[in-house]
């Protein structure tokens, strides 16, 4: 994989994390790229993070590079994963997804081991940018 871009997480949703982290204790792998993930980060306040960035129950249009594909998905902690239009931010795809800006794109491994190169199209709706602090 190349230098991972630069990604920003909100405290609000670091915290989030966290605590869903200590409860889990399911694949070690995507566990350990979360938790690798939000050790580089910076962390900004959830009322200063830019409109651009995915954070926690954005959603997201973005397209994987290798095949062509586009999606729209939100990014949604994996107790709210599973329902049409989401993805965990512990499936590979949303952990890659998360704190990037738009523009930005990342390589990743996806699910199967199959190499993916996400770039962020839009940010179709994020929370913070709505004053909705309490998702």
């Amino acid at each position: 994989m190349s230098k991972s871009p630069s990604i920003v997480l909100t405290r609000l949703d670091i915290q989030r994390l966290d605590e869903m982290l200590d409860t889990l204790d399911g694949p070690a792998d995507l566990l350990d790229a979360l938790e690798n993930e939000i050790q580089r980060a910076k962390v900004v306040g959830h009322d200063r993070v830019g409109a651009d960035i995915v954070t926690m129950n954005s959603r997201v249009r973005f397209v994987d590079e290798t095949s062509g594909r586009e999606m729209v998905l939100t990014l949604v902690y994996p107790d709210k994963a599973g329902t049409e239009g989401t993805i965990s931010v512990l499936a590979p795809v949303g952990i890659a997804l998360l704190g990037l800006k738009k523009g930005q794109s990342i390589d990743w491994t996806g699910p199967n081991g199959r190499p993916l190169k996400l770039r962020i199209i839009d940010i179709e709706y994020q929370p913070e940018a709505n004053g909705d602090f309490h998702l």
